[in-house]
């Protein structure tokens, strides 16, 4: 666990959320300024899977479903937003000098076991139902929760709702202490 104290240092291995709260409020706006568009990555995502299906499939099959025919994959705002996101996660993780590579992280080890395949199918799949959920749903964290809410959308604050919620019911089952019952 990580106990240092959160600064506004670019080096800091933990960061003020106040101040990241504020610079995502920030940057949502000049977001809609500059492209009149919310932030949201789902799509993307989901865009970047139709090209990795027409690899197998060729491109007419990939836009003949009916998905991906209206999410056709082309560069754009959100591609450069998808990217930047990992590149300014990687960046934080580097200068924060808290970036190491590991395959299971101690917390899952402590619960599930040190083993790598079941880590690397649970990662896999709930990374799956995640995204399943938030093309169903019509957007993600980004795009519901932090548009949406700015906004005042109440599409945006049903999602956060049922974000907790049901991250809260997902950690009590992936993460209650070994041996204890509820």
């Amino acid at each position: 666990m990580n106990d240092a104290k959160p600064s506004l240092s670019l080096r800091a291995p933990s960061w003020s959320p106040y101040a990241v709260g504020a610079g995502i409020g920030i940057l949502s706006w000049l977001v809609f300024l500059v492209v009149n568009k919310p932030l949201g990555m789902s799509t993307e995502i989901s865009k970047f899977s139709g090209c990795a299906t027409s690899l197998v499939t060729g491109w007419e099959a990939m836009i003949g479903n009916a998905y991906w025919a209206g999410t056709t994959p082309k560069f754009g705002y959100s591609t450069v937003f998808l990217l930047f996101t990992a590149v300014g996660a990687g960046l934080s993780a580097i200068l924060g000098r808290t970036f190491r590579w590991e395959k299971v992280p101690s917390v899952w080890a402590a619960h599930h076991g040190p083993g790598t395949a079941k880590r690397m199918l649970a990662a896999f799949f709930g990374g799956m139902i995640l995204l399943f959920g938030a093309r169903l749903a019509g957007g993600c964290t980004s795009g519901h929760g932090i548009s949406g809410t700015l906004q005042l959308a109440v599409s945006g604050w049903l999602f956060f709702a049922v974000l907790f919620a049901s991250g809260i019911v997902t950690s009590r089952l992936l993460f209650r202490k070994p041996g204890a019952t509820e």
